[in-house]
C-alpha cells in the first residue's frame, strides 16, 4: 500500500506544480476543487470549503504544497493504483472524442491554459514539449500518465 501512497503524492505534487506555475509555492483556493475534479475525485462540497479553510487561516486564498496534500489526500485515501488509472483514463476520454487514443497537444495546450490563466505561450510550450516527448503534436495516454504519475 505503501507504494500506491507514494504514487498518490507524485501524482499531487505533479500536479500541484502544474499549478503553481509562477512558483510560488502555493496555488489558489479554487484550484484544489479545479485538480480535484480533473482527477476524477468526489468530493463534498462544503467538507472541502471547511478543510481549505482550516489549511488558510489568514484567509489569504491559497495553500501550499502540505496543505494541498493533506486536503487532497483525504479526497484519495481509499484510491488504489487501479483506481487512480481508471480515472486518468476517463479524464483523458474526455479530451480524446474521438477515441484514437491520443489528443492533439492543441487540446493539451487548451486544457492547461484552462487550467491556469497565469501561464505564458512559452511555459505552455515548455510544458507541452515536456510532456510531447516524441514531438508527434499529439499526446497518447501513456504520455499522459507520465505527465499526470511521473512514472
Amino acid at each position: 500500500m505503501a507504494e500506491a501512497e507514494d504514487q498518490q503524492m507524485q501524482l499531487l505534487k505533479r500536479a500541484f506544480g502544474m499549478f503553481d506555475t509562477a512558483n510560488r509555492g502555493t496555488i489558489d483556493r479554487e484550484k484544489v476543487r479545479t485538480i480535484l475534479t480533473t482527477l476524477g475525485h468526489s468530493y463534498d462540497d462544503k467538507e472541502l470549503e471547511q478543510m481549505l479553510k482550516d489549511e488558510d487561516p489568514e484567509e489569504n486564498g491559497a495553500v501550499d504544497i502540505e496543505a494541498f496534500c493533506r486536503v487532497a489526500s483525504h479526497f484519495l485515501e481509499n484510491e488504489d493504483e487501479e483506481a487512480m488509472q481508471k480515472e486518468l483514463k476517463e479524464a483523458f476520454r474526455l479530451y480524446d472524442k474521438e477515441g484514437n487514443g491520443y489528443i492533439p497537444t492543441s487540446s493539451l495546450r487548451e486544457i492547461l491554459a484552462a487550467l491556469d490563466d497565469q501561464l505564458t505561450g512559452d511555459q505552455l510550450n515548455e510544458m507541452i514539449a515536456e510532456i510531447d516527448t516524441d514531438a508527434s503534436g499529439t499526446v497518447d495516454f501513456e504520455e499522459f500518465m507520465e505527465m499526470m504519475t511521473g512514472d
